[in-house]
């Protein structure tokens, strides 16, 4: 008789982790394209942009606007990777990045808040995703 082994014990796989990683990397794409699009249009002084009352967290709308494509562009980069199955590096980058743009769009608020909240959402959907499913890598063909 030959001995079988038994596999080693190995995390469950989450359907729901590592599809939220995938929808995650979307949303991280999407939500970064709309953060280029603000910062554009800030940068460009456009009208669409009024703040609604007074707030301690005061940087103008150039600023914000440099702020918001930076990070655009940064969120997307990070987004793409992870699609491609990116090593650790853009999880942590994209864990990393969502924490930051939470800051950020709290800051923001007093300019689109029902859309600060939204994205705050969003990003605390990212993380979770990201987190959860940390030691769970799809197979590569």
């Amino acid at each position: 008789m030959s001995q079988q082994t038994q596999p080693v014990a190995e995390r469950p796989h989450s359907g729901l982790a590592t599809g939220g990683t995938t929808f995650a990397g979307v949303l991280l794409i999407v939500s970064g394209v709309v953060m280029i699009l603000e910062g554009i249009s800030a940068i460009a002084k456009d009208d669409i942009w009024v703040r609604l009352g007074d707030y301690v967290f005061k940087f103008n709308l150039t600023a914000w606007g440099w702020i918001h494509l930076v990070l655009g562009v940064l969120v997307v980069v990070v987004g793409t990777a992870l699609l491609q199955n990116a090593p650790d590096w853009a999880r942590v980058a994209g864990v990393a990045l969502a924490a930051f743009n939470i800051i950020v769009n709290f800051a923001w608020m007093p300019y689109t808040p029902v859309w600060a909240i939204i994205v705050i959402a969003i990003d605390v959907f990212v993380i979770w995703a990201l987190c959860r499913s940390w030691g769970e890598h799809p197979k590569r063909a």
